[in-house]
Order: C-alpha cells, then structure tokens, then sequence
C-alpha cells in the first residue's frame, strides 16, 4: 500500500537503517543519499521517507511531499557547489525509463556537461 514501508524496497530499508547509505541530508519527511552507481560527479538520491511506487504516485497521493523531495534537490545542489553551474533533477518512472528501485525517487546529477537529449 501506498505510504507503507515495503519489506522487499532497497529504499524502505534504508530509511529504516537496515542498509546502509552514504547520507548527506535528512529531514522529517526526506533522505538524500550518495549513488553508488554515480552517473556525475554530484549524484545524490532524494526520497520520500514513505514508500510509494514512483513519482506520479507521489506526486497525486501527496503533492506536498512531492515539493519536499524537490526542495531537498536543490538542497543537495547547493549543499555540492553546483547550484551555480547547473543540475539536473530527474526521476524515472516506469522500467521503460529505467527505473530499476520501486520507490519513488528524484535524481540530483550535477558537476559536469549534461547535454540535452539525455541519452
């Protein structure tokens, strides 16, 4: 159910403290995590703390959460020196996307080209 930890959620587990991650902010509602497949030099997770699918699950469930989660992104952003450069925020929905985690999650890359198309 949407807002429930998910046993079998990688993200579930770290925000319960069962994985561990390279934390680099969190609050009540939010924790911001290292890749540790890094795409960019600056390349952090955002995620809700509760669990849901992905985010236009999120976003209709609890659309102030879903501003939690992007006011952290341009924390992180700040918070690494790239605010002034340019990030980028993204978040994959769907497999077809390439969203390979089930929770919804946001994508703080920064800290070199981004050319536009992504590939």
């Amino acid at each position: 159910m949407a807002g429930e930890p998910q046993a079998d959620c990688l993200f579930c587990k770290i925000v319960a403290g069962d994985v561990p991650a390279e934390v680099v902010r969190e609050t009540d509602t939010t924790v911001a995590f290292r890749d540790i497949n890094p795409q960019a030099p600056t390349h952090v997770l955002v995620i809700p703390k509760v669990h849901y699918r992905d985010a236009a699950t999120l976003a209709a469930a609890d659309p102030h959460l879903t501003a939690d989660v992007l006011r952290e992104a341009a924390e992180v952003a700040a918070e690494d020196k790239v605010d002034g450069t340019g990030y980028r925020v993204v978040f994959n929905t769907g497999s077809g996307a390439g969203q390979t985690v089930w929770h919804a999650h946001a994508h703080v890359l920064g800290g070199r080209g981004l050319n536009w198309p992504p590939g």
